[in-house]
């Protein structure tokens, strides 16, 4: 990946504590920086990222200017090295990070509603993306544990390949360990309506087994650890997130119409894990 992360910012405290993390995540990767401020339109009916904007307006104008100075600021004391730019677009703010994401390495979001914020059942930011977003996209919520290892959700082998190579380079980029968390799958077993209750362990762990393998040998560095929760799968996962620095969660690709519908486990991470959700699309 080459291209920017990419970071909403709207000088609220919050999206400042996601710039810092924006950038951590830009120097970790070795790639830029991009500070996004979208202008909202009067009028609703702007296409996504109008490049130009009423310049005129003093108070807009001297009130962009210093939310983007500050998040500067903020990225360069958390990642000195990194190469960090600016960019003022007009439009609704989902649009145009979603179409910003077509050429990012990452996009990160917060979890409170806005450009840096995130997914609540309002049409917010993290939410619109989390469906839309081409890219990986990251939200940052909860306490995450500096310390702790990067969670993988294991839920279906549809959804494991892109998210394991993603979760095997964070972890060796963080230096910590990968725990596979190997979530219960239940599929349907009845030809005419209705779902039964068996789990196909034995295709998951042969697909489990055959990624990770490939990805152990590319990854030495990485100890990895895997679990099989009992019970309430889901429930495990957001309690293993409060001991983990980062929780990846693989995520269907993008639909024929634009856009894509969270699985459970994608909408319990976003709404309950206490680090960070990376969503990739596989």
């Amino acid at each position: 990946m080459s291209g920017p992360v990419v970071v909403g910012v709207d000088g609220s405290r919050s999206s400042l504590a996601v710039v810092e993390v924006a950038a951590q995540q830009a120097e970790r990767l070795g790639v830029g920086l991009e500070l996004m401020q979208v202008i909202g339109w009067p009028s609703g009916g702007a296409p996504a990222g109008i490049p130009s904007w009423d310049a005129g307006r003093t108070g807009a104008r001297a009130s962009t200017s210093g939310a983007l100075a500050e998040a500067e600021q903020r990225a360069h004391s958390a990642a000195p090295g990194v190469r960090i730019s600016r960019e003022v677009l007009v439009g609704e703010p989902g649009n145009v990070l979603e179409a910003e994401s077509h050429r990012a390495s990452l996009t990160v979001v917060g979890s409170n509603g806005t450009p840096g914020h995130g997914p609540r059942r309002d049409g917010s930011v993290a939410g619109h993306l989390s469906a839309r977003a081409s890219g990986p996209l990251l939200v940052v919520r909860g306490r995450p544990n500096p310390a702790g290892p990067v969670l993988l959700a294991v839920h279906g082998t549809s959804t494991l390949g892109e998210a394991a190579e993603f979760a095997f380079a964070e972890a060796s980029l963080r230096g910590a360990d990968l725990v596979a968390v190997h979530l219960r799958q239940v599929v349907a077993t009845r030809p005419y309506g209705g779902f039964g209750t068996a789990v196909a362990e034995d295709d998951e762990d042969f697909a489990l087994a055959e990624t990770l393998s490939e990805l152990r040998k590319r990854y030495p560095d990485v100890t990895l650890r895997c679990r099989r929760p009992q019970g309430r799968s889901r429930r495990a996962l957001v309690e293993a997130s409060a001991d983990s620095q980062l929780l990846v969660v693989g995520v269907r690709g993008r639909s024929r119409f634009g856009g894509g519908l969270l699985d459970p486990v994608g909408r319990t991470a976003l709404r309950e894990a206490d680090c960070p959700v990376a969503l990739i699309r596989c």
